[in-house]
């Protein structure tokens, strides 16, 4: 049996009296790329701004339930949001490098945390541009500006980024819709060597990319969880008419 990293129960989220989500539950093992899919505002982005609070950063909205990693209320009076933020690391949907060197990209948490040894900020940074597989690209011209690197480059620096702190959880909302198929496929590969090291939630919008690389899907419905399984198992014998209209493009 895997660990549960993530544990959420009748989480509801309204933005002011409108209801966002309703009752969801939905865990997450060590060692697994979760997949959330589901059409265009169905609440998937939304619940997984709350997995690191990001939906703090909104007005008027009011979170209800129960959210814990590693049995911790992520959401109790005493947690530390940027201690969380740390253990639960979150790439967005557009790259979005600091307008530093790749060097200093990487190192940026690093140093907030209050790191200044040189040589294991050096180590930082090689290992984790290995694990978002550009180091070799990059290797030669860490201290030029990580605006000057294409798209699909400026991604995987974000996510080096983001493993430099060695966070628990890795939440990706929709990384590669910006991306040409290239560039996707090298992101998707990584993910898939970082599974070993790290629990992956990713939203995506493509239902190829959620049955290649993922090892459970979770479909969002207008705020609901309509259904959580293993994804060859989704995909093949979804249990719920909705999930099987969406996976056939009947809908969304």
């Amino acid at each position: 049996m895997k660990n549960k990293v993530i544990t959420s129960k009748n989480v509801h989220l309204f933005y002011g009296s409108f209801e966002a989500l309703t009752g969801i539950d939905l865990d997450f093992n060590e060692h697994e790329i979760t997949a959330m899919i589901g059409p265009s505002g169905c609440g998937k982005s939304t619940y997984l701004r709350l997995l690191n609070r990001m939906n703090d950063l909104i007005p008027n909205v009011k979170i209800q339930g129960d959210i814990r990693l590693e049995g911790e209320d992520i959401y109790a009076a005493n947690m530390d949001v940027v201690s969380l933020r740390k253990r639960v690391g979150m790439v967005f949907q557009q790259p979005n490098p600091f307008p530093f060197s790749i060097y200093d990209n990487v190192v940026y948490g690093l140093r907030l945390a209050g790191v200044k040894d040189r040589g294991t900020l050096d180590a930082a940074v090689e290992t984790s541009l290995k694990q978002a597989a550009i180091w070799d690209e990059v290797k030669d011209k860490l201290h030029t500006s990580a605006l000057a690197l294409s798209g699909g480059q400026q991604q995987r620096v974000c996510i080096a980024r983001v493993l430099a702190v060695q966070p628990e959880v890795i939440l990706l909302d929709e990384p590669t819709s910006a991306l040409d198929p290239i560039s996707s496929t090298q992101i998707e590969n990584m993910l898939l060597d970082l599974r070993d090291r790290y629990t992956i939630i990713l939203v995506t919008h493509n239902m190829h990319q959620a049955s290649r690389i993922s090892d459970k899907t979770a479909f969002f419905l207008q705020g609901r969880l309509v259904e959580f399984d293993d994804t060859k198992k989704m995909f093949l014998t979804p249990r719920e008419k909705e999930t099987e209209d969406y996976l056939n493009g009947r809908f969304g």
